[in-house]
């Protein structure tokens, strides 16, 4: 990394409203100002390997991190941040693609219609199949925390802003898989342009963990939605099998 690639790199991260990142030296991990310095350093005070995720993070310090977020403008019609919810050293993560208006009033991810179906689908595809399993054993959360005024698919400045807090709570659970609800999360996960349809029922990778992509719950309540049930159902199963068999 040269010196004008650093500086680029450190406003970056001052624009997307961080503080602090992260270097490691040698088994030391160390805390790096983001705030642009005056002049720029030598290519040998530049940290070797950058990371939005200090070791040993956890959930509650990437919470207090994004504390009352006001980077993007979602936070500006929004009643409450949803972080996420669920067992914080779960096996299986879902992630959705951002809170709704029952989510915004109670900072609970998936607590609408569309969270009552998807707890369905886990609980009742787990006791059809064997496997002993609650809503609360996995980890739930969003691609955006805030939610788009009026339910509207999140623009590409948000995503990657709450992106960032999306990265640090996977590295921090660390799950054995990570099933994705619908084709915005599909696509924050995986950056890919193709739609649920070609990407369902096949497993993919985000950095070491394997991916499977699936219909948001939401599109799942549209009464002509019946064979995407079906195939969503089909999804879940494998799922579950290979994270608890």
């Amino acid at each position: 990394m040269n010196q004008r690639q650093g500086r680029q790199l450190l406003e970056f991260y001052q624009d997307l409203g961080f503080k602090t990142i992260y270097r490691r030296t040698g088994a030391k991990i160390e805390a790096v100002s983001v705030k642009t310095p005056p002049v720029l350093p030598s290519i040998q005070d530049l940290p070797p390997v950058l990371s939005l995720a200090p070791d040993h993070d956890t959930l509650e310090k990437i919470s207090q991190d994004i504390g009352d977020c006001q980077r993007c403008r979602l936070h500006e019609l929004r009643n409450r941040i949803v972080f996420g919810s669920g067992n914080e050293r779960a096996k299986l993560v879902f992630v959705g693609e951002g809170p709704g208006a029952d989510e915004d009033v109670q900072g609970t991810p998936f607590v609408g219609r569309a969270g009552q179906l998807l707890t369905q689908m886990i609980e009742g595809t787990a006791s059809k199949e064997g496997i002993s399993l609650t809503r609360a054993d996995v980890y739930i959360c969003n691609v955006v925390k805030c939610r788009p005024p009026e339910n509207r698919t999140p623009e590409v400045d948000e995503m990657e802003i709450c992106g960032q807090f999306l990265f640090r709570q996977l590295k921090a659970i660390q799950p054995k898989a990570i099933c994705a609800l619908g084709g915005t999360a599909a696509k924050a996960l995986l950056g890919v342009k193709e739609g649920v349809t070609r990407l369902r029922g096949k497993w993919h990778k985000w950095n070491e963990f394997p991916v499977m992509v699936t219909y948001h719950p939401s599109y799942l309540l549209r009464p002509y939605n019946q064979n995407a049930k079906r195939e969503s159902w089909e999804d879940l199963k494998k799922v579950l099998h290979f994270v608890y068999d």
